[in-house]
């Protein structure tokens, strides 16, 4: 390759790069989630969630103190810092004072597979 053309060959190569990790996340079935959206509506009403986020499709979920729900699904990162991976989802709904220590989300008790359940349904928020 010439030098004349390595340059820009170059910087469209790392332009690629970068923007590779801002591409939204595929859809995802909640079968490749391990969780149901069912079970996780349910959950997030019993948790009162929407004390605290509005919620697509959660009746009263109507807080302002945590982000919008809305459009979950098409997010790359939660909480700024993880990227939006089914693990990486449940991770933060179980215990998102162990990731960022302090914010406003608290710890709740829940299971794994409660945790599953509630990452499912907001993978259902396009």
């Amino acid at each position: 390759m010439s030098p004349r053309l390595r340059g820009p060959v170059v910087a469209v190569l790392l332009a690629a790069i970068a923007f590779a990790g801002c591409a939204q996340p595929s859809h995802r079935t909640a079968a490749q989630l391990g969780g149901d959206p069912e079970r996780g509506a349910v959950l997030m009403v019993r948790e009162a969630c929407g004390a605290c986020h509005v919620i697509p499709g959660i009746q009263e979920a109507h807080g302002e103190v945590g982000p919008p729900l809305t459009g979950f699904a098409r997010r790359t990162m939660i909480a700024g810092l993880l990227p939006n991976t089914p693990p990486n989802l449940a991770r933060w709904i179980l215990t998102p004072q162990a990731i960022v220590p302090g914010n406003a989300m608290p710890d709740i008790e829940l299971s794994p597979r409660e945790a599953a359940d509630m990452a499912a349904y907001l993978e259902t928020l396009n």
